[in-house]
């Protein structure tokens, strides 16, 4: 079992993300360990570990320390560990799988609270994924646009026409046609249940319009947003390595896998929390 007290977090930029050091994922981790990861999360909004070669066992395991697990709707886990999804790159694919920014599966009426990613195989170069604080996107907004975003509601589909590009390549390799589209309403700014503080809940990937506004009336103002909210001081970037996990907070975080490293292969393992409805 690890100690709490030998945990050192170790912030990696200004807005959020921090390395994890002095944990051993493979171990039974005590409560006050687990109590210790999840404060470093809440606070840093994604937390990355490095040279731990976990297997799928290990990885359940440590997810389940956070939550109920839930199933990826759109592709087929693993066939021994059906809720691990693997996320493979082929040296010949175009597309990576979710490469564009987006908040995890907001399509959903319950989207995820987490999602955790191993590394198994990655590139000699590239393929690093960038992270965006949503909590500053919000709060660096102006008055006047958080009175006009407060009370909006937001549609996300599974179905637009850029993120259905990025998962192309792992749809057709898979077994079972996707299910039809999705469609969730979510509040536009929401509140995270544990913290309490206020997140930009828009992104490029699912927002199609805000509820009660056509497409073309919601389109302007959405892409101020999107382009806002990803601007670099709300920005880390992680290099993965083999053995590395990153654990990111979906509730209040945006992230992007760089589509950098063609010709090689990347192979990594995910995981993804049940979470709550947006408020």
């Amino acid at each position: 079992m690890n100690d709490s007290n030998s945990i050192e977090t170790l912030p990696i930029s200004g807005a959020l993300g921090a390395e994890i050091h002095g944990v051993d994922l493979t171990r039974d981790l005590s409560d006050g360990t687990i109590a210790t990861i999840r404060a470093a999360l809440l606070e840093h909004l994604v937390i990355f570990f490095r040279d731990q070669h976990i297997d799928p066992p290990h990885q359940l395991a440590f997810a389940k320390r956070f939550g109920e697990i839930a199933e990826y709707p759109m592709i087929k886990g693993l066939e021994d560990y059906p809720k691990i999804v693997p996320v493979i790159k082929m040296p010949d694919d175009k597309a990576n799988f979710g490469g564009l920014w987006h908040t995890d599966t907001a399509y959903l009426d319950m989207p995820p609270m987490g999602a955790i990613l191993a590394a198994k195989e990655v590139p000699p170069y590239g393929g690093d994924t960038l992270f965006s604080n949503m909590y500053l996107a919000y709060e660096r907004l102006s008055e006047g646009m958080h009175r006009m975003l407060d009370d909006l509601i937001a549609i996300n589909s599974s179905a637009k026409a850029d993120v259905t590009k990025t998962r192309e390549d792992m749809v057709n390799k898979a077994d079972d046609r996707p299910p039809p589209a999705l469609t969730a309403r979510h509040p536009v700014v929401r509140t995270h249940p544990e913290t309490g503080r206020k997140a930009l809940y828009v992104n490029f990937g699912h927002t199609v319009r805000f509820q009660g506004m056509t497409e073309a009336e919601s389109t302007p103002i959405l892409n101020y947003l999107f382009r806002h909210q990803v601007q670099p001081e709300f920005t880390c970037c992680f290099k993965w390595r083999r053995g590395s996990i990153a654990f990111w907070d979906n509730r209040a975080v945006l992230h992007n896998p760089v589509n950098d490293y063609h010709g090689y292969k990347r192979v990594m393992h995910r995981i993804i929390i049940a979470g709550e409805k947006p408020h």
